[in-house]
């Protein structure tokens, strides 16, 4: 079982909707935080809005950190050695276009490659090699159901999230004979700022956006998300319409092509599908 009482955790991407939802909950829960994203004002003001309700845990750190290539990560990594060994990673960070594949600028698709996937990737290599040290430590993966299921207009976005889902099961493979553990997470579509991502071309043009009644609670998510984690669960499914549409789409793929019709129907209009 990992604790989260007086864990040294780090959070990328910790501004996010998901980011602060971390941030508020593993204070309540006691825990020493060391906190990044692009913009450092911007996230020690969120910080400090926070600790006025949450006086439990303690920020260790504010620490501006730009992921989109390996030097960043390698420097965000020598910063935080600086403060102490963590007992948990939480590979947060990440961004969504949508579009249809040819039409979103390759400049674009190629950050989001760097900073869903192969941000966690560096990160995961650098940091996991002190915990197989000290033969413990906990690595967390934000993913997406996203991993799982494709759906027009997010075909990067997909493919980012399928290879952080491949990863993540190779990595626990490797690293569980150390104690140190693995999770990764599938949530649905939720009610933060990466629902209002970047939209190029014809599908964007046609979006309709998400009814509100299927869009998610991050705090549901993420507390479902931490108690996973305390479980030392690989795979995690925090909200009631991830797991539906898992089950759906490994027992019944079929059904998954109707649904997927109709979601589009709702986002899209009649002639886009899955």
């Amino acid at each position: 079982m990992t604790q989260l009482d007086k864990a040294v955790v780090l959070i990328t991407g910790a501004s996010g909707g998901f980011g602060q939802e971390l941030t508020r909950q593993l204070l309540q829960a006691g825990s020493y935080l060391i906190l990044t994203d692009l913009d450092e004002t911007k996230l020690q003001h969120q910080v400090g809005a926070i600790q006025q309700t949450v006086k439990t845990g303690k920020v260790l750190a504010c620490i501006q950190a730009d992921l989109a290539d390996r030097s960043g990560c390698e420097a965000l990594y020598e910063r935080v050695k600086s403060c102490g060994p963590i007992d948990i990673l939480i590979n947060n960070a990440g961004i969504a276009l949508y579009g249809r594949m040819d039409e979103i600028p390759a400049a674009k698709w190629e950050q989001l490659m760097q900073i869903n996937l192969l941000a966690p990737m560096r990160l995961s290599a650098l940091f996991a090699a002190d915990m197989i040290a000290r033969r413990r430590g906990h690595i967390v993966n934000i993913s997406s159901l996203a991993g799982w299921i494709g759906t027009a207009g997010m075909a990067h976005y997909n493919a980012s999230k399928f290879g952080l889902r491949g990863f993540s099961e190779g990595l626990y493979e490797e690293v569980k004979a150390y104690n140190v553990r693995v999770t990764a997470v599938y949530p649905f579509f939720s009610r933060t700022p990466i629902l209002q991502a970047e939209r190029f071309g014809a599908l964007a043009r046609e979006y309709r956006g998400l009814p509100e009644n299927w869009v998610t609670d991050p705090a549901a998510v993420m507390r479902a998300t931490l108690a996973a984690i305390k479980q030392n669960q690989l795979h995690v499914f925090p909200d009631s319409t991830a797991r539906l549409l898992h089950q759906i789409k490994r027992y019944a793929p079929r059904l998954l092509d109707w649904i997927g019709a109709a979601f589009s129907r709702r986002t899209q209009g009649d002639r886009h599908q899955f």
